[in-house]
């Protein structure tokens, strides 16, 4: 080769030594492709952390730049399609999934039906999710999107989980979920149902994403024939890959099932409890009334809002306050009067 290439032999060696990658980087190239082979739906994050799990002090950005150049590319998904029927004369319900403070599995579960595509036709997969550790617990799979479908999913939710009275079970306002035997159902265990608003499939994000996942990973990488096929499948992503090893970043990075025997192991010796309630509290400007205190008073009750007018002033006008001694025992309520915009002479209004 140096001959022909009309360069010394020393020059040759002495590139070589320059460019022969070390040990340590051969390593590391390998453990990238091992990981991104064994999960081929995996980006950049997650195989960086399967790498660094082995042992590997490497950052994210080292990651990227070997899955590049090796061209270990992670499935794209497809353009979102929407199969929920939402026109029905059903009895929709309140959405509480948005409000509520999940601590613990079985407080809030998560319900929501897609379609695959066959080589001739069209099926439908039904799901049910807990939403604390995003682990499947119920599924079905038909040719039919009735409420069939979605019952059979249910079933065996409960089959697997038995939950307790106060679950709030989440999904949008199709047909299928607003059904009378659905509901019956679902009331029958002490559930408490929950629907998203029309139009917002976010409100049931945690469904949705793992119909992202399952597209991306399992169901985009090879074409299915039959329906046969397609559970045969879909038995092995769900309860062989997606509920015991794949990682997800809502949790920390551990798979559902790691994450739910690490939950089990924390609240052992604790009772279960539904979940509670937050609403978002919008910051008080104004008070409803205004209160006064007057001396001699031992422990006056303090205000319920906050005044945001400078001391000396009162609302009406910005005129200066009355003095304290000229109001009776105990605290004064002045009704708030209507804010009016004016110009004062020192420009507080």
């Amino acid at each position: 080769m140096c001959e022909l290439a009309g360069v010394s032999r020393a020059s040759f060696y002495r590139n070589w030594e320059e460019q022969e990658p070390t040990v340590a980087e051969m390593a590391l190239r390998d453990a990238v492709q091992r990981a991104a082979l064994a999960h081929r739906h995996y980006g950049y994050r997650r195989i960086l952390v399967l790498i660094q799990r082995e042992g590997f002090m490497v950052g994210a950005k080292k990651v990227r730049r070997l899955m590049r150049q090796d061209n270990l590319l992670a499935i794209r998904q497809r353009k979102f399609v929407v199969t929920t029927d939402s026109d029905h004369t059903f009895q929709v319900h309140p959405n509480l999934a948005q409000h509520l403070q999940v601590t613990e599995l079985n407080q809030l579960w998560v319900a929501d039906l897609t379609y695959v595509r066959l080589e001739r036709e069209f099926v439908y997969l039904a799901l049910v999710l807990d939403a604390h550790s995003r682990r499947v617990i119920g599924w079905a799979l038909d040719r039919t999107m009735d409420t069939g479908l979605t019952l059979a999913a249910l079933d065996k939710a409960l089959a697997n989980r038995q939950p307790k009275p106060g679950l709030v079970h989440h999904s949008d306002r199709g047909s299928q979920y607003a059904s009378a035997e659905y509901v019956d159902r679902l009331e029958a265990c002490g559930a408490v149902l929950s629907m998203s608003r029309p139009g917002r499939p976010w409100e049931n994000g945690r469904c949705e994403s793992f119909i992202k996942t399952l597209k991306q990973e399992e169901l985009d990488a090879r074409p299915y024939r039959t329906l046969e096929e397609l559970a045969q499948h879909l038995e092995e992503f769900i309860e062989q890959v997606y509920n015991r090893v794949r990682l997800h970043s809502a949790l920390a990075y551990q798979s559902p099932l790691e994450f739910e025997r690490q939950q089990a192991a924390d609240m052992k010796q604790a009772e279960w409890m539904p979940a509670t309630m937050s609403f978002l509290r919008h910051r008080e400007i104004y008070s409803d009334v205004q209160t006064t205190e007057v001396p001699g008073r031992a422990e006056p009750s303090p205000a319920t809002h906050r005044n945001e007018f400078p001391a000396g002033y009162s609302l009406a006008g910005c005129s200066p306050a009355e003095p304290a001694s000229a109001s009776p025992a105990g605290l004064v309520l002045q009704p708030k009067p209507p804010f009016v915009k004016q110009k004062a002479a020192n420009g507080i209004c």
